[in-house]
């Protein structure tokens, strides 16, 4: 977790908000759409030499944290 936290970014004047690698105009879902759409790590660091593979890793921790919620257990 502290490794998003130092990672990931959310500043109203960067992306319009949306959360971001480092403070860098990387939006975490243009990691996970790079990817979604078949790229590796490494061909994703080549096009963003800027980006660390921590980034990548922070990225994909974001939005597992962000997909999870609580089970309610409903009494039948």
């Amino acid at each position: 977790m502290s490794e998003v936290t130092n990672r990931i970014t959310i500043d109203p004047d960067i992306c319009g908000g949306r959360p971001c690698v480092r403070g860098l105009r990387v939006r975490v879902k243009d990691i996970l759409d790079m990817l979604a759409g078949g790229a590796t790590r490494t061909e994703i660091l080549v096009d963003y030499p800027y980006l660390e593979d921590e980034d990548i890793t922070a990225a994909l921790d974001y939005a597992a944290l962000l997909t999870d919620h609580a089970v309610i257990a409903v009494a039948q």
